[in-house]
């Protein structure tokens, strides 16, 4: 058998492992409450939770208005608007330009099942990942009252940018689409943010949040039809507390339980699986008990 990649080799006074890993996050780490820099963290995935969510909304109301039969020829309709496509490079391109601004200030989630996963792999601790998210929640609702506020008619008239599920599918079906679609983008976060892929691939360099907005974009190709997207719940929640209609609040939980499941199965699979946490776990454990 080959020799495991995640060994360590020593070679004179030299070690084959060229990264890493970082040491996991306290459970509870009280300190941070004392640091500016957790402060300015949270600040700035409120900002960019808020951006994200304008940008994205309101381009999908410019959409639907430009498509709406009501007002346009049927040629116009055709032609009209950014089209599906669109919508997901809206929602792809937003999310590549604001992890790249904040990702060495917060890390740059911008999306609560981002900071679930993470924390799940002890990332994160249980204070920031809490405080994130709620300055996420915050963030998008601001950001989808900002589309509201300037675009009052249109907003209202074209569903406010809330996700429900379509007509046609059953709540398991969008349950399936949220978690499926939620661990690409959680996976894809893990994968480019991989300190050992990092030093593997030096040579070829990366871009972190160039295939994370890639994975946010394909996955709004594949979903919009189901579900309109969510796999981000702040997205989901600011969008339903503005619109505030009883279809958009009784599919909520659709987006809350199936992006926080495949961000659990992304971490669990990359950590355990592919980073082999289990057989190291178990590896120690049976050193320990010979001991």
């Amino acid at each position: 058998m080959g020799k495991d990649p995640e060994s360590a080799e020593t070679v004179g006074e030299f070690t084959a492992k060229d990264y890493t890993d970082p040491p996991p996050a306290a459970l509870i780490d009280a300190k941070e409450l004392t640091k500016w820099s957790f402060y300015r963290a949270v600040i700035a995935e409120f900002i960019a939770t808020l951006l994200f969510l304008y940008i994205t909304v309101a381009t999908v109301i410019g959409y639907k208005s430009a498509t709406d039969p009501n007002k346009n020829t049927p040629d116009n309709v055709n032609c009209g608007g950014v089209g599906i496509l669109g919508i997901a490079w809206a929602f792809g391109g937003m999310i590549f330009i604001l992890v790249y601004c904040t990702a060495g200030i917060s890390g740059g989630h911008i999306n609560p099942a981002v900071t679930f996963g993470l924390f799940l792999a002890r990332k994160v601790s249980l204070i920031r990942a809490l405080m994130y998210m709620i300055a996420q929640c915050l963030g998008a609702i601001c950001g989808v009252g900002l589309v509201k506020g300037f675009q009052k008619a249109f907003y209202v008239r074209y569903g406010g940018g809330a996700n429900e599920l379509a007509d046609g599918y059953n709540k398991g079906t969008g349950l399936a689409a949220e978690i499926i679609g939620t661990f690409v983008l959680v996976y894809t976060v893990f994968s480019a943010t991989d300190p050992k892929r990092s030093a593997r691939d030096s040579h070829v360099p990366v871009l972190a949040p160039l295939p994370i907005g890639f994975a946010v974009f394909m996955v709004h190709l594949a979903t919009i039809p189901i579900t309109g997207t969510g796999i981000n719940p702040a997205r989901s929640f600011g969008a339903a507390v503005i619109y505030n209609k009883d279809k958009a609040w009784d599919d909520q939980w659709i987006f809350w339980v199936g992006p926080f499941i495949g961000a659990a199965i992304a971490a669990a699979y990359h950590q355990y699986i592919l980073r082999a946490g289990a057989i190291k776990a178990l590896g120690s454990f049976r050193s320990n008990h010979h001991v």
